[in-house]
């Protein structure tokens, strides 16, 4: 049994969804999922659908360059075409806070999150014990004004060398530069406080508490140019008083940090991710 996930994206018009379902048909597929949805502004048609195919001689090369000329060039397509069977390839770059590393790889040791991990990267070695206790390597490169471009260079290295698909900021203190960024477009993956732009600096939880703020959060988006606007994949907040210390924001916020990113993980691992405009379509 073959699976595919197909993500689509097109100008709207007529006929799409039928065309699309009979070139599945007419390959011996079976639809197993499929979602769409039209942005009326843009006029644009997104679309998502995951089919099975029995067949022993299916050749996924074959179907994609017959899907091309048959269906992407006639609506003017833009798409892609993912094999089930090829688990993502996630690189970790963390810091020194510790609490998302943590979430993750427990999360990817239990099962839940369906990639392969090759190596942790950080610009200290704070966290290399929870590298190790969870047998995955650990690259420390110290990152500073002078060696940051060697340091990219570095990480880049390793990215190409073990065939990393994305790329997760478990709270990596450092801003990624358009050198990474340009090599992984859409697919690096970022988490902060949602207090931006509000509260910005070194202690926002402090700042909000003396504005007596009731609501936190925490938002997951991928890395543009632009530091912190790129295309929103997960968001959540969560109530706060009067009654909180700011050692209780922190701490809520932080659970809001590790559940958000980990649902983005997910969404992205599951191809149900599509980004247009800076914006983002998630599927169900």
């Amino acid at each position: 049994m073959k699976k595919l996930t197909i993500l689509i994206n097109c100008p709207d018009q007529s006929g799409i969804i039928a065309t699309v379902t009979n070139f599945i048909a007419n390959n011996n597929g079976n639809i197993v999922y499929i979602d769409q949805h039209v942005d009326r502004e843009q006029d644009i048609f997104f679309m998502r659908l995951e089919s099975e195919f029995e067949t022993a001689s299916f050749n996924i090369e074959v179907f994609k360059a017959n899907f091309k000329i048959d269906l992407a060039d006639r609506f003017k397509m833009k798409w892609r075409i993912y094999s089930a069977a090829n688990k993502p390839k996630m690189a970790l770059f963390v810091s020194k806070y510790d609490h998302c590393l943590y979430d993750i790889l427990g999360r990817y040791n239990s099962g839940e999150l369906d990639v392969d991990i090759p190596f942790i990267i950080s610009n200290h070695n704070t966290l290399k014990p929870i590298a190790d206790s969870f047998n995955i390597p650990f690259y420390h490169i110290p990152v500073s004004k002078d060696t940051k471009a060697e340091a990219e260079e570095q990480q880049l290295k390793l990215c190409k060398e073990f065939g990393i698909h994305f790329i997760v900021l478990a709270r990596y203190m450092q801003i990624v530069s358009s050198k990474i960024i340009s090599q992984y477009p859409n697919k690096v993956i970022n988490i902060h406080h949602s207090f931006l732009p509000a509260f910005v600096g070194a202690k926002p939880y402090h700042s909000a508490y003396k504005r007596g703020v009731k609501i936190i959060g925490a938002t997951s988006h991928y890395v543009t140019e632009e530091l912190d606007a790129g295309p929103i994949i997960e968001q959540d907040v969560a109530r706060v008083s009067h009654t909180h210390a700011i050692e209780d924001l922190i701490a809520k916020g932080r659970d809001l940090e590790k559940i958000v990113l980990a649902n983005a993980i997910k969404l992205h691992i599951k191809r149900k991710v599509m980004v247009y405009n800076n914006k983002t379509v998630i599927f169900s």
